[in-house]
């Protein structure tokens, strides 16, 4: 009649398929029905620990697109600079008022990487998971903060948005988690702190401690308070930037492609651009052309 081996009582037992006590099978189904419940069960209570950050986040009223969203960008942000770094950002903005790029290396179709990725230019959202929080924008690559209790790896793969690990803080003791700390590391660039070419060090040694947290008063504002340790500064420099919660439950998401359309063209240490007939333009008031020795000259 064929029979096959089951668990039963911790201890498995051959039977056969016609012979099995009915008593036996519904014991058998409860306890995997039990098993079943209890993973269902541990893994609600696991995830009623974390946060509600769903849904779509925009910067707050007022805050600019500057790094420091309260204050003006260029050194109306009062950036600690050392005076080599305050030097290269004077430069960088003589350039960018001459139709240059001004030391914004996203004009080039570069990533915004961190820490200009959470100014909020486009709209975040926050995906929490037990091992991982996602932080996604239409504005760069998406982000992931390790929250597994990983140590750091002996080696740091550079990358424009480095590499975080995050821990997560009861601050209230009610059994909630309340804050998300963060540490990221890793780099790789050119980067800057927004569109002016704020600079960051050109050695990408940057490290960014962050504390995210819900407003208490108000829990449709989210805070992500910022330090920035980093070699181009006399001092860390703290900023609290403030999002606000999209209350439509349907909220569009734009959809934004950093390399369409782009006509910015970099040859050598010069910024071209590609005018709308094909034809390279000057960007800057008699800006020389690029090195065509390599072309054979078509003029007569």
């Amino acid at each position: 009649m064929g029979a096959h081996t089951v668990p039963i009582g911790g201890r498995l037992e051959r039977v056969s398929r016609f012979s099995m006590a009915p008593c036996k099978l519904l014991y058998i189904l409860a306890g995997t029905i039990s098993l079943l419940f209890g993973a269902i069960a541990a893994n609600a209570q696991d995830q009623s620990k974390y946060p509600d950050w769903s849904g779509q986040w925009v910067r707050g009223p007022g805050m600019g697109a500057g790094w420091d969203p309260t204050k003006p960008q260029g050194f109306g942000q009062q950036a600690p600079l050392t005076d080599e770094y305050r030097a290269i950002f004077e430069a960088a903005l003589a350039d960018k008022a001459l139709g240059g790029l001004g030391g914004d290396p996203t004009a080039l179709c570069l990533p915004h990487g961190m820490p200009r990725m959470m100014i909020g230019i486009y709209p975040i959202e926050f995906v929490i998971t037990p091992k991982v929080t996602y932080v996604l924008t239409d504005y760069t690559t998406h982000r992931r903060i390790f929250t597994d209790d990983r140590i750091w790896p002996q080696e740091l793969p550079p990358s424009f948005n480095g590499y975080s690990i995050g821990k997560w803080v009861d601050e209230d003791g009610d059994g909630r988690y309340d804050v998300l700390e963060v540490e990221t590391r890793g780099f790789k660039g050119p980067r800057a702190y927004d569109e002016a070419g704020l600079p960051l060090h050109f050695d990408n040694q940057s490290v960014f401690k962050e504390r995210i947290w819900r407003d208490k008063a108000d829990p449709n504002i989210l805070h992500d308070e910022i330090t920035t340790y980093d070699h181009a500064l006399t001092r860390p420099w703290t900023v609290d930037k403030k999002y606000v919660r999209n209350p439509d439950p349907l909220a569009d998401w734009p959809e934004y492609y950093i390399a369409e359309g782009n006509g910015q063209t970099m040859i050598g240490k010069e910024n071209y651009f590609l005018s709308g007939d094909g034809l390279l333009m000057p960007t800057k008031k008699d800006q020389a052309p690029p090195d065509l020795r390599y072309f054979k000259s078509t003029q007569k």
